[in-house]
């Protein structure tokens, strides 16, 4: 698949990216080289494989869900300057 430089000019506009008129033939080019590349990639014969959503075969290790600490709303409260049915009060900063 080939691009031509009006090609990039396009893909650099909808991304939003400058690139000088003196380095078009560079970015040309390479973009080219990367959608051969991904052409190269859909050649490949993957049937039979099985799709994977990490190249390696590990099992995230969790730890236990087990409660670690008690209610302590009641201790927390007390330290409040103002308060109302469990919650804490704030002064208002926004009329």
């Amino acid at each position: 698949m080939s691009i031509s430089q009006e090609d990039v000019e396009k893909v650099a506009l909808l991304a939003r990216l400058s690139i000088a008129q003196t380095d078009l033939p560079e970015v040309t080019e390479r973009f080219g080289r990367v959608l051969q590349l991904v052409n190269e990639l859909n050649t490949i014969d993957t049937e039979g494989v099985a799709p994977m959503s990490n190249p390696h075969d590990m099992v995230q290790r969790l730890r236990p869900d087990v409660v670690t600490g008690s209610d302590e709303r009641e201790a927390l409260m007390s330290c409040a300057p103002a308060q109302d049915q469990g919650y804490f009060l704030v002064p208002k900063v926004i009329d």
